[in-house]
């Protein structure tokens, strides 16, 4: 049988710091892995492959879809969370909106990290049956938990003693992912450790900017600012924490939260309403900073509290794990190229015969 084709397209993935290159990463080497397929990334030729697969919003991209080939467009965002990343004024914000949503509409089929997202696109104008749901995915070759001995000397190597209590958080320096609540929790808690990874991966556009800027510059004494760390780093963070907190006011599908379930680590969120659909278990959340540090705190003084936490963590690491996700894509790819045949080189040569 005819293996079917699929060109990658992705743009921005030499910016370190954000999760969609992590996530293309992490799709494309697992879809490379299913025998059925034949996997390429940003190659050039017009009608060489059957399936399009749009993972960013690039201009370039939006060219690239024809009607000769099936088009699929990766829905990492809507225009409104993307608002809170970046610096815009209202008419460029408006433009933009605008050319996202029409990114989307051209395609032939579209699929989201987040089920949360289904509602937006069809506001716009896009058929349910257009959309599909398939979670990201983090290898656990990658992120898995490391050996007692080894995260001793990880900590050693922070400058953390064997006992800390480390609080971890991560992601790119914006206002949105409420890194201002996490060092007024950390002033709160002084007898934790807390370390931010992640840094301004869009430098002085980055909403917040400034006085995220001056936070950095002079953070409470029990903080620290790691910056931007190469994701092969992530693994050994992980493992030190005692837990991962992300604040975060909006998100998309934060990778950081499969990276850290599958370490079993214990996390804590914000309680936001796109969590309700992509964690299918309990999970520990808060409202504001006075419910974060007693969660913060009982997961410190109270070890049974903290097995809750971890075993919330490898229940949730079940539905995300490799083969489940590789089963989905299989499915998916297999049935929009048969939705989608006529589109396809074999269907006009069959025609001509």
């Amino acid at each position: 049988m005819k293996k079917i084709k699929i060109n990658m397209y992705a743009g921005g993935l030499n910016i370190k710091g954000q999760g969609v290159g992590s996530a293309f990463y992490e799709q494309t080497d697992l879809v490379k892995e299913i025998p059925e397929f034949e996997v390429t990334i940003n190659k050039r030729g017009k009608n060489k492959f059957d399936i399009r697969h749009i993972h960013t919003i690039n201009p370039q991209f939006f060219f690239v879809q024809n009607k000769k080939r099936i088009n699929v467009c990766y829905v990492h965002f809507v225009p409104e969370i993307d608002d809170g990343s970046l610096k815009m004024n209202k008419l460029f914000f408006s433009l933009y909106k605008r050319y996202v949503l029409r990114f989307y509409r051209k395609a032939d089929e579209v699929v989201v990290v987040n089920p949360y997202f289904i509602k937006d696109l069809l506001a716009i104008g896009i058929p349910e049956e257009r959309i599909t749901y398939i979670p990201n995915f983090v290898s656990r070759e990658t992120f898995y938990p490391m050996p007692k001995k080894e995260i001793n000397e990880l900590k050693e190597k922070y400058g953390f003693k064997k006992d800390d209590f480390v609080v971890l958080g991560v992601g790119q320096t914006q206002t949105r992912k409420g890194i201002i609540d996490f060092c007024k929790v950390a002033e709160k808690n002084p007898d934790m450790k807390f370390i931010w990874a992640g840094g301004f991966s869009f430098g002085k556009i980055t909403a917040g900017y400034e006085e995220i800027k001056k936070l950095m510059d002079n953070p409470p004494k029990n903080m620290e600012f790691l910056g931007i760390v190469d994701r092969d780093e992530m693994n050994g963070l992980y493992n030190l924490s005692d837990l991962l907190f992300l604040p975060s006011y909006q998100e998309l599908f934060p990778m950081t939260l499969l990276e850290c379930i599958n370490t079993k680590t214990p996390f804590v969120v914000r309680d936001l309403d796109l969590y309700k659909d992509i964690f299918l278990s309990d999970y520990l959340v808060g409202n504001d900073n006075e419910e974060f540090t007693k969660l913060l705190r009982k997961l410190k003084d109270d070890s049974e509290f903290k097995k809750l936490g971890i075993k919330y963590s490898v229940e949730i690491a079940k539905f995300y794990s490799k083969e489940h996700v590789k089963n989905l894509w299989k499915e998916y790819y297999e049935r929009i190229y048969q939705k989608h045949y006529h589109k396809t080189l074999d269907y006009k040569k069959s025609k001509k015969k």
